[in-house]
Parts: structure tokens; sequence; C-alpha cells
């Protein structure tokens, strides 16, 4: 746990992104007495001098101005105006020092591109929104820039893909600053995922259940409660008494994944609620989740999430809490 009351201060500027800012407020500046009395401060400082105005018009009155940042833990960063916008020279000038004395830089979607511009990001990893990766690796020659990530986290410096990545990084701080509890209640309270992994392809497919009555909800149910049997497709069509190539068409328009992919991603759901929730051992999970063996439940464990399930249980299992 972090030293009691740890401050972050949220960046403001002229032409906020709204939604950025939105989430880093929402995780760090909200009340949440239910986290006891050490959960974070929360500031706003302004990043250059005037008035101040958010996308959709709003007015931002911060609480201070660049001087909050000599007493930050946490430097939240929340988009920026452009891939092409140059920062003012005081902002860059103040994340130096911040960095320098160990501070703690989070830059959500754009945001990285301050970083860069500050020269943060030299030698080091970093993504941001998928349409400006190529931006970024130009402004960014020194960092190595992933496409196919939500966030990367290189110790005190963090960045995050496009806006609602910018959560799943709020919410990783949490979890690393205060264990996985208080990251699984946070993420109740804004009714979202409690964890989605960094490595994360940016384009997350989710399968969505057809709604009762659907054609494969009787098969998609079947399947879900026994996931530990072997469910070919040639079974799976019998169930739903389609033809394999009907059951492909189906399943594809019901949840944007093939039958084996909707299956794949059903059985490492489980295997990760066994790992977070439970003490079971690899080999019970593996045989739980459909996965056979060990060996094989390790191999997709860590293609599908890229961690080995050992690793994983000891970031975000309930021992690791």
């Amino acid at each position: 746990m972090p030293n009691a009351n740890p401050l972050v201060v949220i960046l403001t500027y002229d032409r906020l992104c709204t939604f950025e800012f939105g989430c880093a407020y929402e995780v760090f500046g909200l009340a949440r007495p239910e986290m006891g009395p050490h959960w974070y401060r929360c500031l706003t400082a302004a990043g250059e001098p005037g008035p101040l105005r958010a996308n959709g018009g709003l007015r931002v009155v911060p609480d201070g101005d660049l001087g909050l940042l000599d007493q930050a833990d946490t430097i939240v960063i929340p988009g920026w105006r452009g891939p092409h916008e140059p920062a003012p020279a005081a902002l860059l000038a103040a994340l130096k020092c911040a960095s320098m004395r160990g501070a703690r830089l989070v830059g959500i979607c754009g945001g990285s591109f301050v970083l860069a511009q500050a020269g943060l990001l030299d030698g080091r990893r970093a993504t941001t929104h998928w349409r400006h990766l190529a931006s970024l690796a130009q402004q960014a020659t020194a960092a190595v820039v992933e496409p196919d990530v939500l966030y990367i986290d290189e110790g005190n410096i963090l960045t995050s893909a496009g806006s609602a990545a910018g959560l799943d990084l709020c919410l990783h701080l949490v979890r690393k600053d205060f264990g996985q509890k208080a990251a699984n209640s946070v993420a109740r309270r804004l009714v979202i995922a409690p964890h989605r992994e960094g490595g994360q392809a940016q384009f997350v497919e989710r399968s969505v259940p057809p709604p009762a009555g659907h054609r494969l909800a009787g098969l998609l149910a079947a399947v879900q409660a026994r996931l530990h049997e072997n469910w070919s497709v040639e079974r799976m069509a019998a169930t739903a008494h389609l033809s394999p190539r009907s059951l492909h068409r189906h399943v594809l328009g019901a949840t944007g994944l093939t039958p084996g992919g909707w299956l794949q991603q059903q059985r490492i759901a489980l295997a990760r609620m066994l790992i977070e929730e439970t003490d079971q051992s690899i080999e019970t999970i593996a045989e739980r989740a459909g996965f056979g063996t060990a060996a094989n439940f390790r191999q997709h464990f860590r293609g599908a999430t890229g961690l080995a399930p050992t690793a994983y249980r000891r970031s975000f299992g309930r021992r690791g809490s």
C-alpha cells in the first residue's frame, strides 16, 4: 500500500478532453469513504495560464497551477489537443522535474504526446490511440511504440490507448496501490469490468450473449454450463440443430466470434475467475475450464493474457490483494 492519502494531480488545459478527464476524476477524485482513511487525495492543475475550456464548451476552474505538480505522487495527463499540438514549455519542464524526483506520470490517450514532447518516453515502451500510433512513433523516435495494447506500465511512466482504455489504466493503478479488492470495488461503482489486461489488443472482441428466445441461447448456455466437456463444432451444431456452416454464421452474428473463438473466450474467462477467486491448483483449473492438461492451459492462457497462470495469480489473485 502507498503512503497515506497519495496525491493525484490531474492536468487541465484549454480544449480539455472531457471524457479522458472524467475517467481519471471518476477513479481518483470522487469521495470513496468505503475505501477507508488512506484513499487518494485529488487536485486539478492548470497546465497553462488563461481561461480554460473543455470540449463541449465547459468552463474549467482548476485547483491550482503547475506548482501542484511539485507535491504530486501521480500526475495524470488526460488526453491532449492533438498529436501535432505543442505543449507549453513550462508544462514540459514541470513534468521533467516531477519525473526526476520519482513522481508517477500517466498519459491517457493523447496525453502520451505530451510525455513524448518532454522526452519522457525515450527508451521506454508506450502506446496511444490506434489512429495516432504512427504520429507517436514519428515524434518519439527513441521510444518503442506498441500498437496492440490497452496500456503500458513502465514503472513511473504509464500510457494508455484510446479514451476508455484510460479507465483500464486508472484501475490498474488502484490495483497496484490498494490491491485487487479495492480495484474491484471501484469497478463495481463504475459498472465496468474490473480487469482488462494491458496486453489486450485495442480492438477488443466482446461476446455479448444473445437475448432469451434467440435460437443460440440454449446452445451457448449449455456450453457455458459444461465448459469442461469436449465441444467440437460438430457437437455444437448438432445441439443447436444447425449445420456447421450455419452454426458459424449464427454464432458470428450473435457474438462477433467464430464458434471456436467464442468457446476459447469463455474458457479463459472461467479460468481467470477461478485463479482470481479460488485457491484451486492450476491442474484443477485446467480441467474445469476445458483445457485438459496444465501444459495446454498454460499455453492458451499466456497467449490470451500475456501472463502465465501463476504470475496472473500473484498479481490478481485474492492472496495478492
